[in-house]
This record gives C-alpha cells, sequence and structure tokens, in this order.
C-alpha cells in the first residue's frame, strides 16, 4: 500500500499508467472498459485526479488486476506497524477504507482493509476481481450480492466472488468490519524497473 509520505492520488497516478502499458491499453480504450472518462484518466495518470473507492476499483475490474497493483503496497518485515492515521482513507459513496497491509501466501495474494460503512449509507459494486471477505466488529451490516440479501452482526463472516455485483448498507449506524480481498498471486502484474515504451493514443 502507499508508503507514508506518499499520497494515495501520486502512489495511483505511477501505477496507472504503468499497468496500462504494460497491458498495451491506450487511454481510450481504458476508458471504454472502466467508463471513466479519458479526462479524467489524463488526470488520474498526471496525479491530478481526486480517486474514490468507485474509480480504484473500476480500474481494479477494468485492468483485472488486484487493487494493490494500483495502490502500491509495503513489502513485508520482521514486524508491521499501520497507524490508523498514518494511512489515508479512500471514500466513495458510503464506506470509507483504510488499506492496510498486503501478504503474499501460498500463491495467494490477500489486501487488508479497515472498512468502515458510513450510517444509513450503501455501497454499490459492479465487480471487480477476486474473493472478497467481510468481518463485522461492529454494528449491522445488511450485505447483497447478486440479488441474494444476507444480514450480518458483530463477530459474523460473509466471503464471495467479488466479481458479482454486491453492495453493503450500514442498517443502524457505522458499522466497522474488516475488508479482505483475495486473489491468485499470479493475477498480479510485475512492473520492471523501467517503463514501457510510450504507445501512441489512438482510439
Amino acid at each position: 500500500m502507499a508508503a507514508s509520505g506518499e499520497s494515495v492520488r501520486d502512489v495511483l497516478a505511477g501505477n496507472l499508467r504503468r499497468a496500462r502499458l504494460e497491458l498495451g491499453l491506450s487511454l481510450s480504450e481504458l476508458s471504454r472498459r472502466s467508463r471513466i472518462g479519458k479526462a479524467t484518466l489524463s488526470q488520474l495518470e498526471a496525479g491530478a485526479g481526486n480517486p474514490t473507492i468507485e474509480t480504484v476499483f473500476s480500474l481494479s475490474r477494468a485492468l483485472e488486476v488486484p487493487i494493490s497493483d494500483l495502490l502500491d503496497r509495503q513489502e513485508p518485515s520482521g514486524l508491521t506497524v499501520v497507524r490508523a492515521g498514518d494511512v489515508e482513507v479512500l471514500r466513495g459513496e458510503g464506506v470509507d477504507l483504510r488499506p492496510l497491509r498486503g501478504i503474499v501466501s501460498g500463491g495467494a495474494l490477500f489486501e487488508v482493509y479497515d472498512q468502515q460503512v458510513r450510517a444509513g449509507r450503501r455501497q454499490d459494486s459492479l465487480g471487480h476481481v477476486g474473493t472478497e471477505h467481510t468481518i463485522v466488529q461492529a454494528g449491522r451490516l445488511a450485505v447483497r450480492v447478486d440479488g441474494r440479501d444476507t444480514e450480518l452482526g458483530p463477530g459474523d463472516y460473509i466471503a464471495f466472488d467479488a466479481g458479482l455485483p454486491h453492495a453493503y448498507t450500514a442498517l443502524d449506524g457505522t458499522v466497522r468490519s474488516v475488508l479482505l480481498l483475495q486473489y491468485d498471486a499470479g493475477r498480479r502484474l510485475h512492473f520492471g524497473a523501467a517503463e514501457p515504451p510510450h504507445r501512441d493514443d489512438t482510439p
């Protein structure tokens, strides 16, 4: 995830361009796949945009890469401490996400997030790569996955194919939860030290 001192905006700018070029996509094609305007994508790559949860997840879905390929991640060490105040919050229509750590284990990549669903709000997702795991810590959370509704309370857990359309709704006040996104580690892009040659951005 973004290192201390680096904003999500700055990290996303470099990683988005590298991911797009590695996959051989023009801005026009990425715009078509992600349903994000070409001008907005250009701003994001220049570090001038204002990324939201919806934007980052749309890019993850369009590029078919883990979120951490876009937001970077700290390499594991003997001891990792992440302070709440040191992590920039990604905000969406109804959710605040703080990326905490990426963990590679047994051929799988896990991304760990502190997730808060704001009181009375709903966060919709069209779907993205990976498997989604949520553990509720406080509050009551309504989860809709591909038209099926489930209600969760403190200590409850749910997992589902994140490629399915899904939504979270806080029922009684703010919901605190832990979100884990799981991917096959083979899905990760392997950025080289040098940026790929510039590709002419013709529609």
